[in-house]
C-alpha cells in the first residue's frame, strides 16, 4: 500500500500530467495536513491555469478511499488530511507480514558497489571506516530496495607501491638480525611493517636472507591483506568479490585497452610519455598512461579495471573513494565515454574528513602506535554499534567529528544508546505482557493520542524513507529516522500507560509496540548496528 503514489496518480490523471512530476511533502505544521502538494503553482503556466482553480478541481475531483478532507490554501498549495485507516492497516500489514512487508520488489538493476580498497600495504584507518560503514549499509539499503548488489573491494596489490613494500620488510627483517637496514627513502616505516618482519624471525630465523623481493612482497600481502579483512569484519564489512589489480595485468586486460587506445587514434606521445585525450570529454587536462621511464601510471589499470565492470553487465557503477580524489572524476568519467561506455552508470562518490574528538579536544595521534587512529583502535574505543551509527549518521560529503566521549556515554546524549534503550523498553514491556491474551488485527480504537498518530505516520513512511534512501544513495536518511522514531517512542513512553485492565486498549499499545520494535529493529541492522533486547 503506498497512498501518496495513489495520489499521485490521481493528480496525474487530472492534470494529464507525468506521475514523476508531482511531489507531496509531510508538513512541518500538522495544521497543513497529513501531506501537501505545490503542484499547482508548479504547472500552472504549462496547463494555462490559475493556481487555486487548479486546486479547487482537484478537491472536486480527486477520488482515494483514504483521503477524508481536502484543504486549499493560498497562493495554490493543496493540503490532504488522510483517515486514520490507511494507518491501522499499515500496523496490522507489519506484524503479518513482519520485515518482508517492507521489501520492494525487484527491480532487475545491477549494481556494482566498489568501497574502501585500500592499498594492502598498511593498517586501515580512520577514512577507511567512513569508506567501510557507507559501502555496507548503502548494500544494504539497495538490496531492501531491491537492487541486485554486488559488494567489491579492489586490490592494488600490483606496481611499485608493492615493490616497496617487498623491500621495506625484508630491510626490516636484516635489521631485526642486527644487519645494516637500508629502508628506501618511499618505503613502508609503520610499526605493522616491524611486526611482519618479527613474524618471519619467529618462524624461520634467518633462513630467508638469499629470497628475493617478490617472496617478501607475497608473505606482506597475505598478512597485510588478512589484517584489512579481519578489521573490516570485525565491524560488520564483508565482501562479495576481491578482484586482484595483479589479475587484470595478468589476463590481458591492460594491454586490450592499451591496444583498442593507440589504434583508435586516442593516445599521443609528449616528452617521452603517452597520454590519453581526456579533455575529448570532462577532464581539463589529457593525463598520462606510461610515464617516460615506461612504467604504468596507476589509472592505466584503473581504466582497465572499470572497462572490465562495465563488461560485466552492471547498470550502475558506485566507486567509494578519499576525499584526495575530486580530481579524479572526470578523467575516469572520460576513459570510459573513449572506451565506448556510457559514463552516466558511473557514480563516484567521494568521502569528506574524519576527526576524532575527546575532552573537547582533537586528537589524531594513537598512544600505542603513534600514528593515525586504526579501525581496530576506534573499535576497541566505541564499540561496534556506536562505530556502524556515527559514520553514516551524516552524509558521506560533509566532514564529521565523532565525539568519542558520547559516543561510549550510557546516557540520553549518545544517539546510539537512545535508539537501542528504545528498543530494549520496548522488548521489556512486551516481555511484560507475554501473558496477557492480546487481540491481533485490531482496529485500534482506543488510539486517539496525537503522539500514537504521529508514530503510526513514521512508520508507515519507512518503506519510502527505504526507497528515498536508496535512490539518493544516502545511508544517513535511514540513520536519522531511526532517531527520530525513537524519540517519538520515548515521548510516548513518558506519556501512556500501555498495559491496563482494558484488554482492548492494551491489545492496541502492545500491537503498536511490536510494530514500533520491528522497525527499529530492521532498521538499525541495515546499517549494520545491533538491537539489544535487554540494557
Amino acid at each position: 500500500m503506498n497512498i501518496e503514489n495513489d495520489i499521485k496518480i490521481n493528480i496525474s490523471k487530472l492534470l494529464n500530467l507525468n506521475i514523476d512530476d508531482i511531489q507531496l511533502e509531510i508538513p512541518n505544521d500538522k495544521r497543513n495536513g497529513d501531506f501537501s502538494s505545490n503542484v499547482c503553482l508548479k504547472f500552472s503556466k504549462r496547463l494555462n491555469k490559475n493556481p487555486l482553480d487548479l486546486a479547487s478541481y482537484i478537491k472536486d475531483n480527486l477520488n482515494n478511499k483514504y483521503v477524508d478532507n481536502i484543504v486549499v490554501a493560498k497562493p495554490g498549495f493543496i493540503n490532504f488530511y488522510l483517515k486514520k485507516d490507511y494507518l491501522f492497516d499499515t500496523i496490522n500489514n507489519i506484524l503479518k507480514y513482519g520485515i518482508d512487508y517492507f521489501k520492494l520488489p525487484n527491480n532487475n538493476i545491477k549494481v556494482n558497489l566498489e568501497y574502501v580498497s585500500a592499498n594492502p600495504t598498511g593498517t586501515l584507518h580512520l577514512g577507511h571506516a567512513r569508506g567501510a560503514c557507507y559501502g555496507d549499509s548503502l548494500s544494504n539499503i539497495l538490496k531492501r530496495a531491491g537492487y541486485d548488489v554486488t559488494k567489491e573491494y579492489y586490490i592494488n596489490d600490483a606496481g611499485n607501491q608493492m615493490n616497496n613494500l617487498g623491500i621495506s620488510i625484508k630491510e626490516r627483517y636484516k635489521e631485526l638480525l642486527g644487519l645494516e637496514c637500508n629502508l628506501p627513502e618511499n618505503g613502508y616505516h609503520g610499526k605493522e611493517i616491524i611486526a611482519i618482519a618479527k613474524q618471519l624471525i619467529d618462524k624461520y630465523n634467518d633462513t630467508l636472507l638469499d629470497k628475493d623481493i617478490d617472496y617478501y612482497k607475497k608473505i606482506g600481502l597475505d598478512i597485510l591483506l588478512d589484517g584489512i579483512k579481519d578489521d573490516l569484519k570485525d565491524i560488520g564489512v564483508e565482501y562479495d568479490v576481491w578482484t586482484s589489480e595483479q589479475s587484470i595485468y595478468d589476463n590481458g586486460e591492460i594491454d586490450n585497452v592499451l591496444k583498442y587506445l593507440n589504434d583508435n587514434d586516442l593516445t599521443y606521445t609528449k616528452d617521452g610519455a603517452l597520454y590519453l585525450k581526456t579533455t575529448k570529454y570532462y577532464d581539463d587536462k589529457d593525463r598520462v598512461l606510461i610515464k617516460n621511464d615506461g612504467a604504468y601510471t596507476y589509472f592505466l589499470p584503473d581504466i582497465a579495471y572499470h572497462n572490465d565492470k562495465y563488461k560485466r553487465g552492471y547498470d550502475v557503477i558506485i566507486d567509494v573513494l578519499g576525499s584526495d580524489h575530486h580530481g579524479y572524476i572526470n578523467r575516469l568519467k572520460s576513459s570510459m565515454e573513449i572506451l565506448n561506455n556510457d559514463s552516466n552508470k558511473l557514480e563516484i562518490k567521494i568521502l569528506q574528513l574524519v576527526r576524532l574528538i575527546k575532552d573537547g579536544k582533537e586528537f589524531k595521534m594513537s598512544k600505542r602506535t603513534g600514528k593515525s587512529i586504526t579501525i581496530s583502535e576506534l573499535n576497541d574505543m566505541i564499540g561496534k554499534d556506536a562505530l556502524r551509527y556515527f559514520y553514516v549518521a551524516k552524509s558521506l560529503d560533509s566532514q564529521m567529528d565523532i565525539d568519542i566521549d558520547i559516543a561510549t556515554k550510557k546516557s540520553n546524549e549518545n544517539p546510539v544508546y537512545y535508539i537501542q534503550y528504545a528498543h530494549a523498553r520496548i522488548c521489556s514491556i512486551l516481555d511484560n505482557a507475554k501473558d496477557i491474551e492480546i487481540k491481533n488485527n485490531t482496529k485500534f480504537r482506543t488510539i486517539n493520542s496525537d503522539i500514537a498518530y504521529d508514530i503510526m505516520k513514521k512508520i508507515y513512511c519507512y518503506k519510502n524513507i527505504i526507497e528515498l534512501s536508496a535512490k539518493k544513495r544516502m545511508p544517513h536518511i535511514v540513520a536519522n529516522y531511526i532517531y527520530e522514531l525513537a524519540s517519538m517512542f520515548h515521548a510516548y513512553y513518558a506519556s501512556e500507560k500501555f498495559i491496563t485492565d482494558d484488554i482492548e486498549a492494551t491489545s492496541d499499545r502492545i500491537m503498536l509496540l511490536k510494530a514500533i520494535k520491528i522497525v527499529i529493529s530492521d532498521a538499525l541492522k541495515l546499517i549494520g548496528v545491533s538491537a539489544p533486547t535487554k540494557m
